[in-house]
């Protein structure tokens, strides 16, 4: 599947739009994790725990666009946007969203 953040894929032509795909996940760490991330504001720098989710989130997320993708039968994914928000203290949501596109060789 080729996935891009343009509206366009390089040597190839959009044959078919099939629609909008997107895929979410809502994650929260555990406790002892939230306790180091308030701790690690106190001194400052990069809260690794909190990138952890944010990169586990958006790789779940591109997961499941993509396996909507594949059930339309596309062969790319355009114009891929992120959406993050916080669903609650300590728990956020990523979503990924593109247009699945069939493509023709140019």
């Amino acid at each position: 599947m080729i996935m891009v953040t343009t509206d366009f894929v390089a040597g190839f032509r959009v044959s078919d739009c099939l629609g909008l795909v997107r895929g979410s996940t809502i994650r929260a760490k555990h406790i002892g994790k939230d306790i180091m991330a308030g701790l690690r504001t106190l001194v400052g720098g990069e809260i690794k725990e909190y990138t952890e989710m944010i990169v586990e989130s958006r790789a779940e997320s591109v997961r499941r666009m993509e396996a909507q993708a594949e059930k339309l039968g596309a062969d790319a994914i355009i114009n891929i946007r992120f959406v993050t928000s916080q669903v609650m203290s300590g728990a956020a949501e990523l979503l990924a969203y593109g247009t699945a596109v069939k493509l023709d060789k140019e």
